[in-house]
């Protein structure tokens, strides 16, 4: 085998030039491939990293994200009254009301408005999140027109740096604090007092309850009494599941887009793999009826020639996944077709991915190679020394 894997490796170095165009055309591909897999893996990360296991979030029934959603101040109390809502050191229920909106703001590089959500929220909202951290500045005070940005939030959006300020609501308001989320989806937020939120918007209702269990294993019969009183038209989920939920539609998109742009391209590299393999047959004839005559069988034949269109597909492979892996440096936005508003992540590759993404390289080395692979194994050993 080892014998075969040299063989197959010195005609890919004799023929030097072909090699390096057509692995570099299925590394193209490749790093489409690889670059698809970790957007929608970057965004799931993000957005299920937003979320705490022994949260639960509270909203309407029936809707989709908290935009959609609207919780009475009645409604809201009896949620703030049930037993198994954890406390603080100093007593005090961890459970929040608060309200999304979106806003327009200018990005700072090209001017252009985007969409972004304000949770208005309450001050102990912290003690809820504690992957969340403040950076810079200080916390808002209470029922003040002082708001706390995502770091996010704060690089990319004029208004939105520490001391700035931005209009929104018919009212000024100063950010006097960033915060770290962890590259999780709070760090495209900006949070302020909750009451002045839904003043300057004119919102009656809140748009969730999230509260911390006592006992992570709780959810479900918090969720029974609250799903089962007739006075509340709610649905409770543990928080990672509901951000999870708000990944999947985009994820979900992100993979069709990628694989559907992949399947193309590759149909392409295929094709010029299957080139490389029959102009390697046809100027190796004399070689092929060389090998048939000393005694090697169709089968090796045909083993040497799969291995080199493998090769082939495997240096593509290691070659855009090498590029592929440089873009998670960078972080990039999109829309969250959920709330509408805009989100920042980052690509993230993965030990899946980058299986997933050699065997597709190999994959396609294979589907170019096997045809040119057969007709070699195929000639006849009298027609080939005479084709020499």
């Amino acid at each position: 085998m080892f014998a075969l894997f040299h063989y197959s490796l010195r005609n890919l170095w004799t023929r030097r030039l072909t090699t390096v165009l057509t692995a570099s055309g299925m590394a193209l591909v490749v790093f489409v491939f690889a670059a698809t897999l970790m957007l929608a893996r970057g965004l799931e990360e993000t957005l299920i990293q937003t979320g705490s296991y022994d949260n639960v979030i509270v909203i309407r029934k029936g809707s989709v994200s908290e935009v959609q959603s609207g919780i009475e101040r009645g409604q809201a109390a009896i949620v703030e009254s049930l037993p198994y809502i954890a406390s603080s050191r100093e007593g005090k229920s961890l459970v929040v009301k608060e309200m999304l909106v979106l806003v327009g703001l200018p990005k700072r590089d090209t001017g252009k408005i985007s969409h972004v959500s304000i949770r208005g929220t309450q001050g102990h909202a912290l003690l809820l999140r504690p992957q969340i951290k403040l950076v810079a500045g200080r916390l808002p005070r209470p029922g003040s027109f002082e708001m706390l940005a995502g770091s996010s939030i704060a690089r990319r959006f004029k208004g939105g740096g520490l001391r700035e300020e931005l209009y929104c609501g018919m009212r000024h308001w100063q950010v006097v604090g960033i915060f770290d989320a962890g590259n999780s989806g709070f760090d495209s937020e900006i949070w302020g007092d909750v009451d002045q939120v839904m003043q300057a918007f004119r919102r009656p209702v809140y748009s969730s309850v999230t509260f911390k269990l006592r006992n992570a294993q709780d959810l479900d019969a918090a969720r029974k009494m609250i799903e089962g009183d007739p006075r509340l038209s709610l649905e409770a989920k543990r928080e990672t599941r509901y951000y999870e939920e708000q990944s999947e539609m985009m994820a979900k998109f992100l993979r069709i887009l990628g694989i559907s742009l992949t399947a193309v391209f590759s149909l392409g590299a295929m094709i010029g793999a299957m080139i490389t393999m029959y102009a390697s047959v046809a100027t190796r004839t004399a070689e092929i009826g060389t090998l048939r005559a000393l005694g090697f069988g169709r089968r090796y034949i045909l083993t040497a020639f799969l291995m080199e269109s493998l090769l082939l597909g495997l240096v593509g492979g290691c070659t855009g996944l090498f590029f592929a892996a440089f873009m998670q440096l960078l972080t990039i936005s999109t829309i969250n077709f959920q709330t509408f508003s805009e989100l920042a992540f980052r690509f993230t590759l993965t030990a899946d991915i980058t299986l997933k993404t050699l065997l597709f390289s190999l994959v396609m080395g294979f589907t170019g190679g096997f045809l040119p692979a057969v007709r070699a194994s195929r000639m006849k050993i009298i027609d080939a020394l005479r084709a020499a």
